[in-house]
């Protein structure tokens, strides 16, 4: 399987992905995205399984990603790993078609439900 990790902070990526090893999907391709634009360009070049991605981004933001790439077709499974979870936000996630939003902070139990409920590892 292989994840897209889209988040303008490298070190919250590396958290992302250092939390998805403990939570037990270590053993995935795991690719990353700074924001959102450059994150569409990886999904057209790397066809990932699953996306994780942050809310709130420079040069395109975590649901106008969400928004452009289902606009174009796209059915990858989609989730949001941000700071901000108000039920607004996870309403217009749903409503655009994220499968999930994991607030920070988030511990590997959570990754691991959340991604063991709507994955198939």
């Amino acid at each position: 399987m292989k994840i897209l990790v889209v988040d303008d902070s490298r070190v919250m990526r590396q958290i992302v992905i250092r939390t998805l090893r403990q939570a037990g999907f270590g053993g995935h391709d795991i690719v990353e995205a700074e924001h959102g634009l450059e994150g569409l360009s990886v999904v057209r070049a790397e066809s990932p399984d699953l996306v994780l991605s942050d809310w709130n981004m420079p040069e395109m933001t975590g649901i106008e990603f969400l928004d452009a790439l289902r606009a174009g077709g796209s059915t990858v499974p989609f989730g949001f790993v941000t700071s901000e979870g108000s039920e607004d936000m996870r309403a217009r996630a749903t409503a655009s078609g994220a499968l999930f939003l994991i607030a920070k902070p988030f511990t590997p139990e959570a990754f691991e439900e959340v991604l063991s409920a709507v994955l198939v590892r």
